[in-house]
């Protein structure tokens, strides 16, 4: 963020006094989406209620951290997407659907044209039947693509356990994460 901030500084879009700069550079991301959530929800015109339904929906996931400390066996998967954008937030671009399995380091992927709910069911049909174990229990991200109704019948329906990680917190899926510099990107 201090990359941002000194850019707009240096090209005179942004002055701000010293203890006004000292407090942008240390409010936490949660902070910054809670405090642009009433502006997001009106650009977007989304509701409170579709907000509600959506936190309905995360709070039917439970939450996996890093901490958890547990040796899973084969089967256990962090799954994650990988836009392939070179950097860039504009536009479209396809992604990578990566499964990661915790207890031996196996890892499968398969490209998706866009980050998408039913799409990332049909990849995980895909994904099912290349992997050398059963997939007993995915950890997803926040990710929309993932927090939704959907998945959670799919992982119902297949017998998968099916948890999440901590918002804005990498090292809750750090197995995928390290797999995504290494082997995806």
């Amino acid at each position: 963020m201090i990359d941002y901030v000194e850019s707009l500084e240096r090209h005179g879009h942004l002055n701000l006094n010293s203890e006004l700069r000292k407090k942008l550079l240390s409010v936490s991301a949660a902070t910054i989406d809670r405090i642009l959530t009433p502006m997001r929800m009106k650009a977007y015109g989304r509701s409170q209620r579709w907000r509600k339904s959506g936190m309905k929906v995360k709070s039917q996931i439970p939450v996996r951290t890093s901490a958890d400390g547990d040796e899973p066996e084969p089967g256990y998967f962090e799954t994650d997407l990988v836009a392939h954008n070179g950097g860039l937030s504009a536009g479209s671009c396809v992604h990578s659907l990566v499964l990661t399995d915790i207890c031996s380091g196996w890892t499968e992927c398969v490209a998706l044209v866009a980050r998408e709910q039913t799409l990332v069911l049909e990849a995980l049909e895909v994904l099912r039947s290349q992997l050398p174990v059963p997939l007993l229990w995915i950890d997803t991200d926040n990710d929309g693509a993932f927090i939704n109704e959907s998945l959670i019948k799919y992982c119902q329906s297949h017998d998968v356990k099916f948890t999440r990680s901590r918002a804005y917190l990498k090292n809750d899926q750090a197995w995928i994460e390290q797999k995504n510099g290494a082997v995806v990107r």
